[in-house]
């Protein structure tokens, strides 16, 4: 295939005489045969979602049932799917993995309000739509959509055909992005690869496992897409949340960590293409073994895990510090950030902004909130005046893979630490010790703390424990203490209530750190404010 793209903006009048910009996106794809007009399909697949409308133009014959059987086949996860043309039933409606799919012909359409009779509205409510002849609908169906016409073009050859994408409204600058991500595969030699959507994780980035046949075997790698984060709204200071908890803001940290881990001796993905600027990676597959299975955490894989930690806390080569400042580009390099106490409070206040019912919130606007804010930010002064290392911040069961083919600490290989800071070395202890998904026991938390304590002793004599145990438990409430408001907030904003699973999980963990002398007052405050997690009730505001 071969492509043009072209972007313009135009200003259109809306409701009331206000002006509005309307953005539009046109990408033009030569199609040399069936297998060509497949892959655009699947290519479109990876970044459609419910809601979405796709409208389907061209004559007879230009490959729009080529295409639409393609799309929902690939958007079913079955090559064998009966795609019927819906030209005498009018609508089609596919159930998938991910969302329903409507696939609507309305060539026999003689007045819209037909579309009313067939039930349309219902039918396409969180559905993607894939609409033939959508001019018989009387005026576009919806503002933000992408058109795909199909037009023969007999003088490069009978089987040759020109696709053109227009991206209107949203679409457009998605559009954009598919094309970005089409040209990097297409020159890392990947565009001929089957893309498979991988289960995302809490952020708003997406994947896709590629897989490429080929003489030795089959191979795959991993595309990570990540475009730069917009600013959210200030929350203090003027600031967004984003920047005053240190979130990576673009994909060059992940790069930067991913360079800077390797060379240490660490295993992370290695980066087989990229576009820093659109924010996509291509990157090797390290498999999808983890530290865990059905039963929970394996140790043999979590003391493994641990020693990667004990290793990395101890510095670099000869003990030397690891560096705040790592190269991503020969010209460009990304700064670590200090985990500061801005950092550790506004992530704690989490648990009154989204943890707390919705109506006890405005209780704890005044004396509550500040006592918190002030016996959190006296309890942390330890742990800022304590060394200091690359905290990954994700270090837990999602982001471990198993390599038993590699050896000593390489067998783990990690994932997901683009919002690494400079921070205390028990962060991330902690984080893999009480992991937010799945059970650590008790006795296995000690057994592992143990590990990790004779290793860092035969690393450097002089490693002082009870200070370490003190951070450990002060950082473990703060961490439980912020994962409560961040499932929470999955919940209750961004709609995704699997996460409330787990609360009990980190509510458990939240009073085994409060137990600890260090954290005496601390342990008041939530005992008189929360008192039902305390008392080991349903105290979230989603459960």
């Amino acid at each position: 295939m071969s492509e043009d793209l072209k972007t313009a903006s135009r200003v259109s009048e809306a409701g009331g005489g206000a002006a509005r910009i309307e953005s539009e996106t046109t990408w033009v794809v030569n199609i040399a045969d069936r297998l060509e007009t497949e892959l655009l399909a699947q290519d479109i697949s990876a970044s459609l979602r419910a809601g979405d409308l796709l409208t389907l133009g061209g004559d007879l014959g230009s490959g729009k049932t080529t295409f639409a059987r393609a799309l929902i086949r690939c958007l079913a996860g079955d090559d064998d799917l009966e795609v019927p043309s819906p030209t005498f039933t009018l609508m089609q409606v596919y159930e998938t993995p991910s969302f329903p799919i409507v696939h609507a012909d309305l060539y026999r359409i003689k007045d819209p309000a037909e579309l009313y009779e067939l039930g349309w509205d219902e039918a396409a409510e969180g559905a993607l739509v894939l609409v033939e002849w959508a001019e018989r609908a009387g005026q576009p169906l919806a503002h933000d959509r992408l058109d795909v016409t199909f037009i023969l073009d007999p003088e490069e050859g009978s089987d040759h055909r020109v696709a053109v994408l227009t991206g209107h409204g949203e679409w457009a600058a998605r559009l954009g992005m598919m094309k970005k991500i089409g040209l990097l595969l297409e020159n890392a030699g990947w565009d001929k690869a089957t893309r498979v959507h991988m289960q995302g994780d809490a952020s708003t980035r997406a994947y896709e496992r590629l897989t490429r046949v080929g003489e030795a075997g089959d191979t795959s790698a991993i595309l990570m897409i990540s475009p730069r984060r917009p600013d959210g709204p200030p929350v203090r200071a003027g600031k967004p949340y984003s920047a005053i908890a240190h979130l990576a803001e673009s994909i060059h940290a992940f790069v930067a960590l991913a360079n800077g881990l390797r060379a240490l001796g660490f295993t992370t993905p290695r980066i087989l293409a990229q576009d820093l600027d659109a924010g996509l990676l291509l990157i090797e597959d390290l498999g999808d073994a983890f530290c865990y299975d059905g039963d929970g955490p394996i140790f043999d894989r979590y003391a493994e895990a641990l020693l990667v930690l004990a290793q990395l806390h101890q510095g670099g080569p000869d003990g030397v510090p690891v560096p705040s400042l790592l190269p991503v580009t020969e010209t460009l390099n990304h700064r670590l950030p200090p985990y500061d106490r801005d950092a550790y409070l506004i992530e704690a206040e989490l648990v009154i902004d989204w943890y707390v019912a919705k109506e006890q919130r405005a209780n704890f606007s005044g004396a509550p909130r500040g006592k918190f804010t002030e016996l959190w930010s006296r309890t942390l002064q330890e742990v800022l005046d304590g060394p200091k290392t690359w905290t990954l911040r994700d270090y837990h069961s999602p982001n471990l893979l198993w390599l038993p083919e590699r050896e000593g600490v390489r067998r783990v290989g990690l994932i997901d630490f683009q919002d690494a800071v400079m921070g205390h070395p028990a962060y991330d202890v902690v984080s893999l010790l009480q992991d937010a998904r799945i059970d650590v026991s008790e006795d296995m938390e000690l057994k592992l703390l143990g590990l990790y304590a004779r290793a860092r002793v035969r690393l450097d004599p002089a490693f002082d424990m009870a200070a370490f145990a003190r951070a450990y438990s002060i950082l473990g409430a703060q961490r439980a203490t912020k994962i409560l408001g961040i499932f929470a907030r999955l919940n209750e904003r961004d709609g995704k209530p699997g996460y409330l699973k787990h609360l009990p999980r980190i509510e458990r963990y939240l009073r085994r750190c409060l137990d600890a002398p260090v954290l005496l007052e601390l342990k008041g405050w939530y005992a008189q404010y929360l008192p039902n997690l305390m008392a080991g009730r349903d105290a979230s505001a989603g459960s």
